[in-house]
C-alpha cells in the first residue's frame, strides 16, 4: 500500500446482509450490545471514512451511509464484499472491510491495521487463536486483481480471496476479534470477562 496510506482518505464496507442463521434468522445489525445496536457500533469503527457502504437490508443510521443488497442475494461474504466494493462512490485507494457483529472493533483497531498494512496489500485483525477475523484493509487495486468471477463468488469463502493477497496479521486487542454468531455470543459480549 502507498506510504501514505495513513494520510489518505478510506472508504469502508460493513457486511451485514448475512442470513443470521444461528441467530434464527435475526437482523444482526439491529441486535443490541451496550444499548447500541451492531449496526450503530460498526459505524462507530468505521467514523474516519470517507464513504460508507452498508451491504445489507436498509436500517437506521445516525450518519449518512448507502445501503446495498448483495448480488447475488444471500451470496455470501465475497459476494457482499465485492458488491459493497462497486457501490462505493470514491475512488480511495484503501478499503475497510468489517462484518456488522464485531461491536469491540473501534477507529483505533481500524488505524492499526492501517499502519501494519503500509508497504503490503493490507492487513486483517488476528484473534488469539490465529483465525483471521472479517475485518481487513485492502488496497482496492489489489483487491480488484484477485477477485473472481460473477459466477464464481457465490458461496466464495473470504479467507481463500484473502489468501491471494500479501496481508499483514494484526494481533487483536482484548476482545476486538469478538464477533456475535449466536445468542450465548451475545451474552458473553455483552458481559466483558
Amino acid at each position: 500500500m502507498a506510504s501514505d496510506a495513513l494520510l489518505d482518505s478510506y472508504c469502508a464496507v460493513v457486511l451485514a446482509g448475512g442470513r443470521a442463521t444461528r441467530l434464527g434468522g435475526f437482523d444482526k445489525g439491529s441486535v443490541e450490545v451496550g444499548g447500541r445496536s451492531l449496526l450503530a457500533h460498526a459505524l462507530e469503527a468505521v467514523v474516519d471514512a470517507a464513504e460508507v457502504v452498508v451491504v445489507g437490508d436498509q436500517a437506521y443510521a445516525d450518519r449518512p451511509v448507502t445501503f446495498v443488497v448483495e448480488d447475488p442475494r444471500h451470496g455470501g461474504p465475497v459476494a457482499g464484499l465485492l458488491t459493497g466494493v462497486d457501490s462505493l462512490l470514491r475512488r480511495t485507494r484503501t478499503v475497510v472491510v468489517l462484518a456488522v457483529d464485531m461491536p469491540r472493533v473501534t477507529p483505533a483497531t481500524i488505524r492499526r491495521m492501517q499502519a501494519a498494512a503500509e508497504g503490503r496489500d493490507g492487513a486483517v485483525l488476528v484473534g488469539p487463536d490465529g483465525r483471521r477475523q472479517l475485518a481487513f484493509v485492502v488496497d482496492r487495486e489489489r483487491l480488484e486483481a484477485v477477485r473472481p468471477d460473477r459466477e464464481a463468488q457465490h458461496g466464495h469463502a473470504v479467507h481463500r480471496l484473502l489468501a491471494r493477497l500479501d496481508l499483514a496479521e494484526v494481533a487483536a486487542i482484548g476482545e476486538e476479534h469478538r464477533d456475535v454468531d449466536t445468542w450465548a455470543d451475545l451474552r458473553d459480549i455483552a458481559e466483558p470477562r
